[in-house]
């Protein structure tokens, strides 16, 4: 009987694959290998620019990019099935979230687009791969995001205490988990590490901003950041989703920021992440008593002080508190959405997206007989 499942997942920083092997229980999940694999930086650079100029990529070149990031997710799917030793007969599916270039919830014709042929990755592991999750979700009139919550609930969700889970990734994003088993929320708050890594990247030419060091180097300009919280997005009602074709650094020209001085205008842009999950906590979970933090934010000490600071009279903690290293979450999470989409069980939850009502999320792919 086949009892593991292959999550893969490559986040809106497009900095590489994240891709674990787990064996879920009733209520528990135990991790069996974990593989983080870069992008050669070629096909990063690929990425990245056409996210950011979607109206100039051609035909052949978006095809060649589905079968690259296709080639690279199966390469990080054959490595973490290599480090567990487990054979693939043994494996039930593999949940493939590919790499998002559009996410348009609220374009006359919703879409959301993720890349990575999971025919590629099927036929190179041998396994059935469960890919295009969030369209299920548009199609039923959701936000076709964020997907992760209901994972949430489903491992984190008993308990007496309200909760909230922060995955901070290029955008950040909250589950709110409340402990009388009320209605489960959550949504997109904002960007998260996406501008302060562009930023870090144009002026010091590094990928990210170890630690907040540059930001800690800083001062926040409360005037800067005014104007960047005016932004419409931050007062939208939930449900809600965004992604790098807006929180981008096109965005951030809208605000005159070469008015500072570039350790000031990171530091703004840290306490703009910190400061717009605080108050969408705020306004949304102000009973949580918990935070817990998930994603590549959560090696920030800097932006995680700001957030002790502005969350104050909640803990905040790593998911490893609670069992989970922050750096796996998401690829857990859609290793347990392929899960059930291969039970024939629904993956999304309405009242996070605003879809009409819960669906099977996912398309299923089966290798060559």
């Amino acid at each position: 009987m086949r009892k593991f499942y292959v999550g893969l997942m490559s986040g809106t920083s497009m900095d590489g694959i994240d891709a674990v092997l787990v064996r879920f229980g009733d209520s528990s999940v135990a991790v069996g290998a974990t593989h983080s694999q870069p992008y050669p930086a070629p096909l990063r650079a690929a990425l990245i620019a056409a996210a950011r100029e979607p109206l100039h990529v051609e035909l052949d070149p978006s095809g060649d990019l589905d079968r690259q990031v296709g080639e690279a997710f199966s390469a990080a799917a054959l490595a973490v099935i290599k480090k567990s030793r487990v054979k693939a007969s043994d494996i039930s599916a593999i949940g493939s979230h590919g790499q998002t270039l559009r996410h348009q919830p609220n374009a006359a014709k919703p879409f959301s687009l993720q890349i990575g042929d999971a025919d590629i990755i099927a036929a190179a592991t041998g396994v059935p791969t469960v890919a295009n999750f969030r369209q299920a979700d548009i199609a039923a009139g959701g936000q076709g995001a964020p997907l992760v919550p209901p994972f949430h609930r489903w491992l984190l969700g008993r308990s007496d205490v309200n909760r909230v889970v922060l995955n901070i990734g290029g955008i950040a994003n909250i589950t709110v988990l409340p402990a009388a088993g009320a209605e489960l929320t959550g949504f997109d708050t904002g960007p998260g590490n996406g501008l302060m890594d562009a930023w870090v990247h144009e002026h010091l030419g590094k990928p990210y901003d170890n630690n907040g060091e540059w930001a800690a180097s800083g001062v926040v300009s409360e005037q800067l950041l005014e104007r960047f919280l005016k932004d419409a997005y931050f007062r939208l009602p939930p449900p809600k989703s965004t992604g790098f074709e807006y929180f981008n650094p096109s965005w951030l020209k809208n605000f005159g920021v070469e008015e500072f001085q570039p350790a000031d205008v990171q530091a703004t842009l840290c306490e703009l992440t910190s400061r717009s999950i605080a108050l969408a906590i705020r306004d949304h979970a102000d009973a949580t008593g918990e935070v817990f933090v998930c994603g590549g934010g959560s090696h920030n000490a800097h932006l995680l002080a700001r957030l002790r600071e502005n969350l104050q009279g909640m803990v905040v903690a790593s998911t490893s508190e609670i069992g989970l290293d922050p750096d796996w979450v998401e690829a857990v999470a859609f290793a347990w959405l392929a899960k059930r989409s291969v039970e024939g069980l629904p993956g999304n939850a309405p009242s996070v997206t605003g879809a009409s009502q819960a669906v099977i999320l996912g398309e299923l792919h089966y290798p060559p007989s």
